[in-house]
């Protein structure tokens, strides 16, 4: 059995829906390693966006995982390829670390010249959607539709709530499973689990360092909140 580096990541955004979910992550990855002969040595986990130039600056997990496969000379492994970027750019900067990828969607034989071809065509489809998002928003405004809401302060300040109050559900969600991590792991004091995601490089929701008080309210989000179906 061959070694590989797992490497998940979540953002704020929601992904449970896509099938981007951590777990969800896990699951593929593990059953595309026990398909292809290899073995899950270490697992890295970011909760991070993938936007931006400096994308690799702020994800110290996947700098870690890089690390970790050069050592080993063996591939990271990934369930998706967005999940190391939609980036074209940034996935050629990737393969200039000289460490082998994998993307368990894709397959076990596809190259970097291929993974530069998928990368090219999620970057086109992200940008489409965009041009389309403007140019629909553009229309609207030539219609004489009013855009935003500019004489409801009141119900603007509770929509603005109401998306905050579910941004930081989203990230509860998504941070959640790392804390159980931790605790599996035999931390189990609010204390020491913060300790734990600070040293994995992982920021709170207003990117900053964990402290128990803040390991403490997302779990208990996380357990007020109701059951999905």
């Amino acid at each position: 059995m061959s070694p590989a580096i797992a490497y998940f990541r979540v953002s704020t955004e929601r992904q449970g829906r896509s099938g981007l979910g951590l777990y969800a992550q896990m699951e593929r990855c593990a059953a595309f390693a026990a398909g292809n002969g290899m073995t899950i040595v270490e697992e890295f986990t970011e909760v991070e966006t993938g936007k931006g130039s400096d994308a690799l600056e702020r994800r110290p997990q996947l700098t870690a995982a890089l690390a970790a496969a050069r050592r080993l000379r063996c591939p990271v492994l990934v369930a998706k390829l967005d999940r190391l970027s939609r980036d074209v750019h940034f996935i050629a900067g990737l393969m200039v670390q000289r460490v082998p990828f994998m993307v368990a969607e894709l397959g076990p034989d596809v190259d970097p010249f291929m993974l530069h071809i998928y990368a090219a065509l999620a970057e086109k489809e992200r940008r489409m959607i965009s041009e389309r998002t403007r140019a629909a928003l553009a229309a609207r405004k030539r219609a004489g539709a009013v855009l935003g809401n500019r004489t409801n302060l009141a119900e603007a300040q509770a929509v603005g709530a109401a998306r905050t109050a579910e941004a930081a559900q989203r990230f509860a969600e998504n941070v959640a499973p790392i804390i159980h991590q931790v605790r599996a792991s035999g931390v189990t004091s609010f204390r020491g689990i913060a300790a734990a995601l600070n040293a994995r490089g992982i920021r709170t929701a207003r990117n900053g360092r964990w402290a128990a008080t803040q390991v403490s309210a997302v779990l208990a989000r996380v357990a007020k909140a109701p059951a999905r179906t």
